[in-house]
């Protein structure tokens, strides 16, 4: 086990490495000047020198990959162009916004996909695995902006039930002010025993984890379906059932464990699909996280953002999958290669 972790860490490590380098050579032949960016259109040759100079966009690019590089390491991202402020504290002001969301989400794509998977697995081609499947199709086939709009058309046009956009009521910051604690909203209300603030931002979550859930759903459900009905068909599943077992105790206690190493993998890109996918969903919702932060970098060609929110997104994809190669060692110790 020690050595296997030992190749997983070495080999995230040369990724991460790789990615760092591509980003850094793609942000510096970006058709638009930094100096520029940063003073303003109508700064003068002079001015565009200073800047240049300050942000060391005159050395020689192995100097300036190599600086920056340093600064990773020591937690500097670099300052944004746009508001002039170093990118870090941005970030983390508004990752715990994103984390809640995929959180959420993901908790709903996992336990509903593997229930759905299981039920349909049990049920197979009968009403309700056809049902399951025409949803999972659904939920993977339509786009997190459409499905995000069809449901504020929905529950809050149609029937006015959940709010439309935004984290919290404005209410709220009058009649109940949030506490910042660990600057994790919901965990912040737990804390401090805000229950209004806490119910109001449930009612805001629900819509936008719903439509971030939709697309991993999908998937879990339609894999955990697959590996159910392979391992029911196994040989001790077979025997199991031969010695009175009943079909429960089969299906939830002896194959799922089984069936289960296919459906981590899914759901560990799912978490990654979710870092990136995620920014449509809160620009549709109006989420404050990283997702706003990022479209306005885009529109800004602010590459010390976008090069900061890239290098985030690897980092959570390759610690992702770490923990999920680590649980697949844990379940089936012949993946251990």
């Amino acid at each position: 086990m020690t050595k296997f972790i030992a190749k997983r860490v070495f080999a995230s490590a040369v990724v991460m490495l790789t990615i760092t380098v591509l980003t850094f050579l793609m942000a510096r032949v970006v058709p638009s000047n930094p100096a520029v960016i940063y003073a303003g259109p109508k700064a003068s040759p002079e001015t565009l020198d200073r800047i240049q100079s300050e942000l060391g966009l005159d050395k020689p690019l192995l100097v300036q990959f190599f600086d920056y590089l340093g600064g990773l390491l020591h937690g500097d991202f670099g300052d944004s162009l746009a508001t002039k402020q170093s990118v870090l504290p941005d970030l983390l002001e508004r990752l715990p916004a994103t984390l809640e969301l995929i959180a959420t989400a993901m908790t709903i794509a996992t336990v509903l996909g593997v229930a759905l998977g299981v039920l349909a697995a049990r049920r197979r081609s009968g009403a309700l695995d056809g049902s399951i499947r025409f949803l999972c199709i659904g939920g993977i086939s339509m786009p997190a902006f459409w499905l995000g709009l069809i449901l504020q058309v929905i529950f809050v046009g149609k029937l006015g039930v959940l709010p439309a956009t935004g984290q919290f009521s404005t209410e709220i910051t009058y009649s109940n002010p949030l506490e910042t604690i660990t600057h994790f909203a919901l965990l912040d209300c737990v804390l401090t025993g805000n229950w209004v603030a806490l119910q109001d931002g449930l009612e805001h979550l629900v819509l936008p984890a719903v439509t971030l859930a939709a697309y991993p759903l999908g998937l879990i459900a339609r894999m955990t379906r697959a590996s159910m009905l392979e391992s029911l068909d196994q040989d001790y599943a077979l025997t199991a059932r031969a010695y009175g077992l009943s079909p429960r105790s089969i299906v939830w206690r002896l194959t799922l464990k089984n069936a289960l190493s296919a459906p981590l993998t899914i759901i560990g890109l799912s978490v990654a699909y979710m870092l990136t996918g995620t920014f449509f969903v809160e620009v549709v919702f109006n989420w404050p996280g990283l997702g706003q932060y990022a479209t306005q970098a885009m529109l800004a060609v602010d590459y010390p953002v976008i090069m900061a929110i890239t290098l985030l997104g690897a980092a959570g994809y390759l610690l992702t999958n770490f923990a999920v190669d680590l649980l697949q060692a844990k379940l089936d110790p012949r993946t251990r290669s």
